[in-house]
């Protein structure tokens, strides 16, 4: 969505270099010529960032701050001056500023203010849109599963999200970290502050100690302002750190000076910030191994493990495949404005099959197939071939036959075999006419066919 910008500057031609360059990063500008112009034309109008100038005429900067500080604290506001000396930035941040840049500035440098200060904005409207969507009694309602591993989980999770207490998930690519870190979030004394995600493998060692802790300007090359890290932005909330096996061990080391003592500076900084900050990490690796290997700090260990929370696969809950079958199923009818269906013996190949990749697997796999769906069933012949040749045979029930190999055989064999099939499962033929989707008569027809009246 396109972000309005509100310039409040008594000189003209700053207003005009400043609009020229939000008008190139996509931003609506609206100008004002002093501070209580300004702070009209906020109270009338969806503003999403202020940039001022702090001396003006009358109402200055600091005034605009100051008011909107009271009014709509979640609003940055950037302040610009030619007189800026390092106390009078220092007074402006200390008074709530989101950033402070000097006169003359260059675009780089804004762009750079003004991306940080949008992003923010994004990661606080996904919290509150997320924390509106769910709401703190149902903050679990997006875990999809009924089986006793994720009851268990669910449990564990009601008990733990109320206190202080780090917490370490544990479990493979695709089972659901990130959900159950937002739960905890979204159930804990938190909620109404920010939860910032951060994937620790997505980044080099130096980019993730600036994503971490931030940086002042010229810190490094390509520093070309000051830059607000993950600590500040979610103060007073939740850190997630997925993927927490990969931090390098020169940056395990400030993590834990950061959860022992709740202080840290910025990357070329001298002055100490305090954060209050809850942290859930995450790992699909075994950090006791990583400890013994050497490659993972004892210490920070205990310090991110004091509860920890072990996801199960999905191979091992397989109870909640259909489920999320449906669930899946439900969602993406909705998104793509389909009513498809998937038939019975198409749902028990989807139980019977492992899947690998987890939970992250089966929404996709469900995905493609509502998306390429060209009726209005999902049958077997619709599945992928590594879906229909591999079914595991510790999750299929022990009444079962094996499955047959279905890669070398025609419509009308794995017809008659899903047919014969349910016989052995079901009763009566006029339930078993009803499971199939096909009529009593359809099916004594066919019955006659295979020679088994």
């Amino acid at each position: 969505m396109k972000k309005t910008v509100l310039i409040i500057d008594d000189e003209t031609n700053a207003r005009a270099g400043l609009k020229r360059v939000l008008e190139h990063l996509g931003c609506s500008v609206i100008e004002a010529v002093s501070g209580s112009d300004g702070l009209e034309i906020f109270r009338k109008n969806k503003i999403d960032l202020v940039i001022s100038d702090l001396r003006m005429p009358g109402d200055d900067g600091m005034s605009v701050l100051n008011s909107l500080q009271k009014e709509a604290p979640e609003i940055p506001v950037v302040l610009i001056t030619a007189y800026g000396s390092g106390e009078a930035a220092k007074n402006a941040l200390v008074k709530g500023a989101y950033d402070f840049i000097s006169k003359p500035f260059d675009i780089d440098t804004i762009e750079l203010v003004v991306q940080r200060a949008l992003k923010l904005l994004d990661l606080k409207s996904e919290n509150e849109s997320l924390k509106s969507f769910i709401g703190e009694k149902n903050a679990l309602s997006s875990i999809v599963g009924d089986s006793s591993q994720i009851k268990q989980l669910f449990q564990i999770v009601k008990q733990v999200a109320p206190t202080k207490s780090n917490v370490l998930i544990e479990g493979e690519s695709g089972t659901g970290k990130e959900l159950i870190a937002r739960a905890i979030h979204n159930l804990s004394p938190r909620c109404d502050k920010t939860f910032v995600p951060l994937h620790c493998a997505s980044f080099q060692e130096n980019l993730l100690e600036s994503e971490l802790f931030g940086h002042e300007k010229g810190s490094f090359t390509g520093a070309v302002a000051r830059r607000i890290g993950r600590f500040e932005l979610a103060d007073k909330g939740t850190l997630f750190l997925d993927e927490v096996s990969t931090i390098p061990l020169s940056i395990q080391v400030k993590l834990l000076r950061v959860l022992q003592e709740r202080v840290f500076e910025r990357v070329g900084g001298t002055e100490t910030i305090e954060t209050d900050v809850r942290i859930v990490a995450a790992t699909n690796m075994s950090l006791a191994k990583l400890i013994e290997e050497g490659k993972f700090r004892e210490d920070l260990y205990y310090r991110l493990n004091v509860v920890n929370l072990k996801i199960p696969p999905l191979r091992e809950r397989p109870d909640d495949i259909k489920l999320l079958v449906n669930h899946f199923l439900n969602k993406f009818n909705r998104e793509t404005g389909k009513k498809i269906v998937v038939s019975p013996f198409t749902k028990e190949i989807l139980e019977s099959y492992a899947w690998p990749g987890n939970v992250r697997e089966l929404q996709n796999a469900i995905e493609s197939l509502v998306v390429l769906c060209q009726g209005r069933e999902i049958t077997p012949r619709d599945l992928p071939q590594h879906i229909l040749g591999s079914t595991n045979k510790k999750i299929t029930k022990a009444a079962d036959k094996e499955y047959p190999d279905f890669d070398n055989m025609t419509l009308p064999e794995i017809e008659k075999w899903m047919i014969l099939r349910k016989l052995e499962k079901i009763k009566t033929k006029s339930d078993v006419a009803k499971q199939l989707g096909i009529s009593r008569r359809n099916l004594y027809r066919k019955l006659n066919e295979y020679g088994v009246m």
